[in-house]
């Protein structure tokens, strides 16, 4: 049987200008973040459902019985406003359910939740991501940042593993992990659990947090899940796959 996961976020949209001269003109591209994570788990016992940032404004559920198929529900950089503002807030003026109320619920019934970093993850981009003081940060083990939280790691970082023997991490302690470019930076609560951290001398920042609310199992990971904060050596490593497995299986042990 295999488990259910949910991924929201991971796409975007540009909308670029070029310019020749007198003349210019405009083109648009689409984009997903989402391929090395869904490459990595094919096959692998679990079965993720793949929701685009943009779909998510309508298509995550509004009542809780549409999370009940799901044991594992992944936020990959996609802002709190997405939930807070379906067109029928933002454009019509409705009343609808609080999803981010909801996705608390759903966590203290059982559910498990994933937040992986980004510029729209935690705090993010100017702090535009909003997740600060939100249902949804009371259910991770760590807190935002009131403000821009990504710190810019250029040269590049190799993952410390603070907990070798944990399960999340079987079968990768032995040998360096590739290169991150980047997380976000985020507080830990009392009682989190980290499992693997930036070095010292490039901030020490928590990079795989573990904890739990009510029945429910939470998990963090401050960098992408892809190009650009994971390098490409990141995500074709084979530990890759073994990590995210790791880690799904964890939240959903009990």
């Amino acid at each position: 049987m295999s488990t259910k996961v949910l991924l929201v976020g991971e796409s975007w949209t540009t909308s670029e200008t070029h310019y020749k001269g007198f003349d210019q003109f405009g083109s648009v591209h689409f984009h997903t973040g989402a391929d090395p994570l869904l490459k990595a788990m094919a096959g692998s016992g679990y079965e993720i459902d793949y929701m685009t940032a943009h779909a998510a404004a309508e298509g995550f559920p509004f009542e809780a019985v549409g999370l009940e198929k799901y044991d594992i529900i992944i936020l990959s950089d996609i802002g709190a406003n997405t939930f807070l503002l379906p067109p029928d807030v933002w454009l019509r003026s409705k009343c609808v359910p609080n999803r981010l109320r909801m996705l608390k619920q759903w966590v203290a019934d059982g559910g498990n939740l994933i937040m992986m970093g980004g510029y729209f993850s935690f705090q993010g981009i100017d702090g535009k991501a909003r997740w600060r003081k939100t249902p949804v940060e009371d259910v991770l083990p760590v807190t935002c940042l009131p403000w821009d939280d990504r710190v810019e790691i250029p040269e590049g970082a190799i993952a410390e593993i603070v907990q070798p023997e944990h399960e999340t991490v079987a079968g990768l302690t032995g040998t360096a992990w590739p290169p991150i470019l980047g997380v976000n930076e985020v507080e830990l609560r009392e009682g989190a659990e980290v499992v693997a951290k930036l070095p010292e001398d490039q901030g020490g920042h928590p990079l795989l947090v573990l904890g739990s609310h009510g029945k429910g199992r939470t998990a963090v990971w401050t960098s992408d899940i892809g190009p650009h904060w994971l390098s490409p050596d990141f995500c074709e490593w084979e530990g890759y796959a073994t990590l995210w497995r790791n880690v799904f299986g964890w939240l959903v042990a009990r």
